[in-house]
């Protein structure tokens, strides 16, 4: 207890900065909503955070300060102040009567008030009462640091580890008194705010400023003391240094009404708290403060089975019932939950669970017109590959939650059941019984944000579509492998002789210390980046900043790729053949944000295609005797799409046109004519094109392009200029995703972005990056995995045995007779362009080969 550990013998005042807590929990924990849709995230954290407060430090006062509406005295000062901040989401302002009336029911006084932020509040009542209690701010904006005294400490209890900043932690961080805080925002600045500060003064400078001046009144008479490149900064700036400061400082005049006994702790109120909690579906709050009774809580349409944990399955209170009978199967109920199991297959309607004793092919003709839950379809698929075909109405739990939130990562059963427990604080015994339940919580979340289309119409269907790829597999010559194996190992054998030579010794190569000590330490290289282990980085991008800097760099980065390419592509892909000489990659649904697949074990995506070897790689997989390969390649999708999106004329235009859009972009930022661009040009137009499309900076785009910064800012600048709507789209984006907290694809798949409103900039870049990226490549993802159900079902196709067997990621990989191939090709073709209705046209290139290399 902060009372224990500070010694105070007086009743302490906690003051929560709600504002500050209401926004963290809203971005972090998205998934939290009622089994009808209503969100529930900030309600259940916040008031989580408030019982951790009263638990563990039993405070006499507290109160809880959320931010009015209406402009502040800081907005007449200053217009746009906070002007950069967009209205309130509305899945989070749904929430605040409720996380107060919660509040209230655990004794705890909240205030909003018209005009006032919460810091002002909090500044007013710690300048109040400072003098006579102990004072704890709770939060974590850094604004709140002003008001550190002997007497006041703040304290962040809502992150991984609590944090404690006290007056003297913080002088002895930064060398200035807490008070001083003001200044030291006038001069960086804060982003959040929209307070810009001046321009080239960082933290550290304005802290040596404030160590050496008592005040900013103080640094302007004595302004020629500062260094020449400090006067430089500052100079003509102190009116708006003055401004900054007063926007920074915390009112101490506010909240004059509330008085201590306002701030008193109440009693909780069980009555009306058991009954908030069964609303809003906190069944873990029930069990933490004792309010559950005997009788099971079951919201309507959403049934609960609460038992022990260590209950056995052939208990009196829970049992299994072994069925033989196919007839009983027809009288369950219209949902059910299925449960596979090292060959035991469980079924479970609402009260009950049995095992199935006659075989599974047999009982899914059975489940026809009914609802079925499982944790996975693949494996279903696999052993049946047929029952989509059938009147059941399916739905995989994984790719549930992963629609949900494609950035979870894990979505075992096991993982979704445990989050169910603990957000409703119950026990679900059975198998197939938490299939059920957790099916149906998922579903109801999937229905509120309208995901049910693209979970049954597309990724389901999909999943069959895989199965079947994955047992196909790709052709490989093992022969030509091999050869290709030798020759590689050959080279790297000489490459080997040169470095030992150049280096003056033998090392490992493969040893990134080893390499580290030879390049930097022996050969006085110039490093650039320590890696953690403290040795200077031997990356491929660091060596090729080093390339000119001494021969041997040369012989590395060749010994690097060919490393590569032996290790991870011409010894183990032979190795993993089955009998028939084919690979037999596994397809992930679940594995990343955008909606892209991905491809393991082995990973068939990143075979290599440019550079001296890649094609070489590329022409060791290859078509039966009698077949060809068909490669169909979405031709610049994700810029087409940009086009349909954004609506931008220039874009528009050159796509319907059929001109090449790289020429077309390199004519407006250069300003010349087709006829005068030069590849180089068109290099650097599609650079662009691409950079600026996935969130590249002016920083990364002068690398790229081997211009300076101030050139490349330039070329950023009038390609925004002459692709305006483009800029437009960006923006529009980015305040969708800052208003809603997600983003969503041309078919409606979302991804979140906790970040998108953080105070930390990095974070906000990050995920401004996302959402864009998010929006055009998940939407280009969409349309292949459309293309692949198209693929797949047509008929025609179907009769000229031509089958997908490779996805890579705007890519299929078809194997087709022969004799039919141009046919097929043709038709694949034509279904592929018309997927989805662009603003432009969709095209693909289409190549046909004995092998991949010549098909591409």
């Amino acid at each position: 207890m902060l009372k224990e550990k500070f010694k105070w013998s007086s009743p302490s005042i906690f003051l929560i900065d709600g504002s500050s807590y209401i926004y963290r929990a809203f971005y972090a924990y998205r998934n939290l909503t009622r089994s009808d849709g209503f969100p529930t995230n900030v309600i259940f954290i916040v008031l989580k955070l408030a019982l951790k407060i009263l638990r563990e430090e039993e405070p006499d006062y507290l109160g809880f300060f959320v931010d009015g509406k209406g402009p502040t005295f800081r907005n007449k000062i200053y217009s746009e102040y906070k002007a950069n901040r967009l209205k309130m989401p509305e899945p989070l302002s749904v929430q605040i009567p409720p996380l107060l009336e919660g509040l209230k029911l655990l004794g705890i006084s909240s205030w909003i008030t018209e005009g006032v932020e919460a810091d002002d509040c909090i500044a007013s009542l710690t300048k109040r009462f400072k003098e006579q209690y102990p004072i704890v701010i709770v939060g974590s904006d850094k604004d709140l640091f002003q008001l550190l005294d002997r007497n006041v400490v703040i304290w962040d209890p809502g992150g991984k580890e609590s944090k404690i900043i006290t007056h003297s932690d913080f002088k002895e961080k930064w060398g200035f008194s807490p008070n001083r805080w003001p200044d030291f925002q006038a001069l960086v600045g804060d982003s959040s705010d929209n307070i810009p500060g001046i321009p080239g003064i960082g933290p550290k400078t304005a802290q040596k400023i404030l160590q050496k001046f008592s005040s900013l009144e103080l640094l302007e008479e004595n302004f020629l003391s500062l260094t020449k490149r400090e006067q430089q900064k500052i100079k003509g700036n102190f009116n708006n240094l003055y401004l900054y400061r007063e926007l920074t400082f915390l009112k101490t005049d506010a909240c004059l009404d509330i008085e201590l006994k306002d701030l008193k702790v109440e009693k909780i109120n069980h009555i009306k708290l058991k009954k908030f909690c069964e609303k809003y579906e906190f069944f873990s709050f029930l069990k933490e403060l004792n309010l559950e009774n005997k009788t099971s809580i079951v919201p309507k349409g959403l049934p609960i089975f609460s038992r022990d944990n260590n209950l056995k399955e052939n208990t009196n209170e829970f049992k299994i019932k072994r069925v033989e009978e196919k007839d009983l199967i027809l009288s369950l109920p219209s949902q059910l939950g299925l449960f596979l199991e090292k060959g035991r297959v469980f079924l479970s309607n609402d009260k009950e669970e049995f095992e199935i004793l006659f075989d599974l092919s047999e009982l899914f003709p059975l489940l026809q017109k009914k609802v079925v839950f499982c944790p996975q379809l693949k494996p279903i698929l696999k052993r049946f590959p047929n029952i989509l075909e059938l009147s059941i109405q399916w739905y995989d739990l994984s790719l549930c939650a992963y629609l949900l939130n494609p950035e979870q990562r894990d979505y075992s059963f096991s993982r979704l059941k445990k989050s169910l427990e603990q957000d409703r604080g119950i026990s679900i015994q059975g198998k197939a019984l938490a299939v059920l339940e957790v099916g149906r919580h998922l579903l109801a979340q999937i229905q509120a944000v309208e995901l049910e289309d693209l979970l049954v119409k597309l990724e389901q269907p999909l999943s069959a579509v895989l199965v079947e790829m994955e047992k196909r597999g790709i052709l490989i010559d093992k022969q030509k492998f091999n050869k290709f194996l030798n020759l590689v190992q050959q080279e790297l054998d000489s490459l080997t002789t040169k470095i030992y030579v150049l280096a003056g010794k033998e090392f490992n190569i493969r040893s990134t210390q080893q390499l580290s000590a030879v390049l930097f330490q022996d050969l006085k290289l110039k490093g650039k980046k320590k890696t953690a282990s403290g040795f200077f980085s031997t990356s491929e991008a660091a060596l090729e900043k080093l390339r000119q800097a001494h021969p041997i760099v040369e012989l590395v980065l060749k010994y690097k790729r060919l490393e590569k390419l032996r290790s991870t592509y011409l010894k183990p892909l032979p190795q993993k053949v089955d009998i028939n000489g084919r690979l037999h990659t596994t397809f992930n649904q679940l594995a990343t944000a955008t909606g892209r697949l991905s491809s393991s074990n082995p990973n068939l995506q990143n075979i290599p295609i440019r550079g001296e070897y890649g094609p070489k790689v590329r022409e060791c997989f290859i078509a039966p005797n009698g077949y060809k390969l068909i490669s169909a390649d979405y031709s610049q999708i994700e810029l087409r799409i940009l086009a349909h999106l954004s609506e931008d004329p220039v874009l528009l235009e050159a796509f319907n046109r059929d001109e090449d859009i790289h020429t077309a972009t390199a004519c407006l930022i250069f300003s010349k004519s087709k006829e005068q661009i030069t590849p180089d040009d068109r290099r650097k137009a599609k650079t662009i094109n691409f950079g600026l499309l996935y969130g590249m900076g002016p920083q990364k785009l002068a690398r790229e392009l081997g211009f300076s910064l101030k050139e490349a800012k330039q070329f950023i600048t009038v390609y925004f200029e002459k692709l305006s709507r483009v800029k437009e789209f960006y923006q529009k984006v980015e305040n969708f995703a800052k208003t809603h907290g997600f983003v969503s694809t041309v078919f409606g798949r979302r991804r979140l972005l906790p970040h998108i409103n953080s105070r930390n900039e990095h974070l906000v870049a990050q995920a401004k990056r996302m959402a864009i990226n998010t929006v055009v490549q998940g939407s280009a993802a969409d349309i292949i995995k459309k293309a692949m159900l198209l693929v797949e079902k047509d008929a025609l196709l179907y009769k000229l045995n031509a089958r997908q067997i490779l996805q890579i990621h705007d890519e299929l990989l078809l194997e087709v007779p022969e004799n039919v191939a141009f046919e097929a090709g043709k038709r694949v073709k034509e279904l592929m362009e018309q997927v989805y209705p662009l603003k432009v046209p969709l095209k693909v290139d289409l190549g046909i080969g004995p092998n991949w290399k010549e098909a591409h």
